[in-house]
């Protein structure tokens, strides 16, 4: 979700203004994703590299963390979304995790859409912290017996299907260590609308784009078009 900051500086705003447009357009996005019956959505909300930025900036995009945790996981709730938040939670303040945990359990038996906020989140991490619990929960194995497949089930996003579509807002056009590991078949979509101009039609481009794409998997696309 990449373009508060930009969209704020155009308008000689705070960037911390930027931010909070975004959360409408997450907002919207969400609604959009619930409605259109999409069962699973992630956004990158605060990666593990966005620690480098100004403190200030940082301590506030953390306040609306936790005031987004507070005040909109009802409104979830409500919709039958369930909510989980994929990263390294340890490094969040003590009242942050104890919000994630609770909003977590009030959605959890929600059948609805998906909602994965990745929050101090990265891909590399992800793929380390996977091996970890592999080899935790398999002491008796060595190293040699891990393949792929027993690796996806200690993963952020275990129990998912893997990403259809990664939709990049602002311009950029790079994976930014989001999903490296979940998105090898996944496809890739950039927009230049700054993330809080992104609304439910320029979703629906995003996904009108995808589906003109021929998915193919490693086989020929006459292999495809005869299934």
């Amino acid at each position: 979700m990449d373009g508060n900051g930009r969209w704020a500086k155009k308008r000689l705003l705070p960037r911390f203004i930027g931010h909070q447009k975004g959360l409408n357009a997450v907002k919207r996005v969400v609604s959009h994703c619930a409605s259109i019956g999409v069962e699973s959505l992630t956004l990158f909300a605060f990666s593990t590299e966005n620690w480098r930025r100004p403190e200030e900036e940082v301590s506030k995009l953390m306040s609306l963390f936790l005031k987004a945790l507070q005040r909109e996981v009802s409104k979830l709730d409500e919709n039958n979304v369930r909510l989980q938040i994929i990263g390294d939670r340890s490094a969040f303040s003590e009242e942050i995790q104890s919000n994630i945990a609770l909003a977590e359990s009030k959605t959890s038996s929600n059948s609805g859409l998906v909602l994965n906020i990745a929050a101090n989140y990265g891909g590399r991490w992800d793929i380390v912290e996977a091996v970890k619990k592999w080899q935790k929960a398999h002491p008796e194995n060595s190293i040699e017996q891990l393949d792929e497949y027993a690796l996806n089930d200690y993963l952020c996003l275990a129990g998912l299907p893997e990403p259809d579509l990664l939709i990049r807002t602002g311009g950029e056009q790079r994976i930014s260590n989001f999903l490296i590991w979940q998105m090898a078949y996944t496809e890739f979509y950039f927009s230049d609308v700054l993330w809080p101009d992104f609304d439910e039609a320029a979703l629906d481009k995003a996904i009108q784009s995808f589906s003109m794409r021929q998915r193919r998997f490693g086989k020929t696309g006459e292999q495809i078009t005869a299934c």
